[in-house]
């Protein structure tokens, strides 16, 4: 096994309500270059307190802190991570990268950061219970895509994964959005993708859709969720349909609403009550 270098600058850091909200910085050995991500702490927590953590990933053309930026409810991961006294950690990846490796772009390799180099440094840093029982991830949009893959892949890091209008299929002909979006989307994948970029079922495991083998067989507790009239609802319908035909246990949800910041603050509370109910505390 490769030793990984890993650097982490801590900044100042933002003192909100009772939590503290820490910038930081993690230099990726796997990308050589250096990314930001936000931890948010809850009150009065000690070293000699090992709290869960959540992972809460931002969408395609989104940065570390619309978390805590873009909300319609000011300070609210500030009020999940006190209300459920865990760490929620926002990290920050390229835009349009869905969370994979790509095996084309050495500057695409988000799978690696996540798992082998971003989580291991926060366990290093902060007062985590470093382990699955504790350890959980969702996110919105690329970043549902993200949460559901990367748990997919990686069952011995998380207890639970959910996805808040989530690209459930990086199938762009499913998206309901002008062509020319379309097709821009199609020529970034196939940029970081190449020839394993595959549409057509059986899916790929570069796309949410194509680990529901995986998801049955990992035992994650699953949540995800979209707005009825948000341009994803196709490929969330179609992963629940799949979920359902290999008898894979998850909670599916369709509510008002679109592809909006008002959407996904309302959404990140049902995701922490669910989540809660599966992280270990001790």
């Amino acid at each position: 096994m490769k030793k990984l270098l890993l650097l982490m600058t801590f900044l100042p850091s933002l003192v909100f309500a009772q939590t503290t909200v820490d910038t930081i910085e993690v230099y990726s050995q796997a990308m050589k270059k250096t990314l930001k991500a936000a931890v948010t702490t809850p009150s009065g927590y000690s070293k000699a307190e090992k709290l869960p953590v959540l992972y809460l990933l931002h969408g395609g053309s989104g940065a570390f802190d619309d978390w805590h930026k873009k909300v319609t409810e000011a300070g609210i991961v500030n009020k999940m991570a006190e209300q459920y006294n865990l760490i929620i950690v926002t990290p920050g990846v390229g835009p349009a990268s869905y969370y994979y490796d790509s095996p084309m772009m050495d500057s695409v390799q988000y799978e690696t950061y996540i798992t082998q180099e971003l989580i291991p440094e926060i366990d290093k840093n902060y007062p985590t219970l470093a382990k699955k029982e504790s350890r959980a991830i969702t996110g919105l949009s690329m970043g549902g895509h993200g949460a559901m893959m990367l748990s997919a892949k990686h069952p011995e890091l998380f207890i639970a994964a959910g996805s808040m209008s989530g690209v459930m299929n990086i199938d762009t002909r499913l998206w309901k959005v002008p062509e020319s979006f379309q097709q821009l989307r199609q020529t970034q994948q196939k940029a970081m993708l190449g020839n394993d970029l595959n549409y057509e079922a059986p899916f790929s495991t570069y796309t949410a859709v194509g680990l529901v083998d995986k998801m049955k067989d990992n035992g994650i507790a699953l949540i995800f969720d979209i707005g009825v009239d948000d341009f994803l609802i196709e490929t969330n319908r179609q992963m629940h349909q799949m979920l359902l035909e290999n008898g894979t246990p998850h909670d599916y949800t369709e509510r008002p609403g679109a592809h909006t910041w008002e959407y996904w603050t309302e959404a990140l509370p049902y995701h922490l009550m669910f989540i809660s109910k599966h992280l270990k505390w001790e």
